[in-house]
């Protein structure tokens, strides 16, 4: 571990609904399987946020089992758990395929970005901050599940229950890993995400755009 590297944070997020939107399916609503990278580090933002960090997401572990819910939302924004019969078809209407009654473990650490970072910034006084703020729920925003009407529940975790599927890999296809911001160019960087006894493994950054770029036509993704 060096100056510009924290330790690693064991995270717990829990709520009764979430949504990891596919980009790749425009308007509509189809949360991937279980939590994306970035929805993991805009979550853990939440609790600190500085122009001289970027979180590294390591692992997110599901505890509990992948249940599906479909969501109906009108015009108004209003969200409700089915289609009614009833419902005014003047109104605009969508259906949202999210997640029910989640529950993650994300692991993660901070980078020091030295060409942002200020003469206070240090790796060990943010992480000394990121750990009373975790302890005391002291939050920028309120933290959420992939969009901001589903709410988390954060708090730290040293011993987590085991994560699902024991022994079972399987893959869950290209995910979204992030947004990439260079001069000029803003592109979404996906990643292949496969679920090992319940664990998805996250690749760095670093590895990510060392991969081959994939092909055109792909929202000018890079895969591994």
């Amino acid at each position: 571990m060096d100056a510009t590297t924290s330790l690693s944070f064991r995270v717990r997020a829990q709520g009764p609904l979430a949504c990891f939107v596919r980009p790749t399916l425009g308007s509509e609503k189809v949360s991937y399987e279980v939590m994306n990278p970035a929805a993991a580090r805009l979550l853990l933002e939440s609790i600190l946020w500085k122009p001289a960090l970027r979180w590294q997401i390591e692992s997110i572990s599901v505890l509990s089992p992948i249940v599906w819910a479909t969501l109906h939302t009108r015009e108004n924004g209003r969200i409700t758990a089915r289609r009614s019969a009833f419902a005014d078809e003047t109104q605009a209407q969508q259906d949202i395929k999210a997640l029910r009654d989640v529950d993650y473990l994300i692991q993660a650490h901070m980078h020091l970005r030295l060409d942002r970072a200020g003469p206070g910034d240090d790796i060990r006084r943010f992480e000394e901050i990121f750990e009373r703020r975790l302890h005391l729920k002291q939050y920028f925003h309120a933290p959420y599940l992939g969009c901001r009407e589903f709410p988390a529940e954060v708090f730290p975790s040293d011993n987590p229950p085991t994560p699902i599927e024991p022994g079972i890999e399987r893959s869950l296809g290209p995910m979204f890993y992030d947004v990439e911001y260079s001069p000029g160019l803003m592109r979404s960087l996906y990643f292949d995400a496969r679920l090992a006894s319940g664990v998805l493994h996250v690749p760095s950054l670093e590895t990510i755009l060392a991969a081959p770029a994939a092909s055109p036509g792909q929202d000018a993704q890079r895969s591994l």
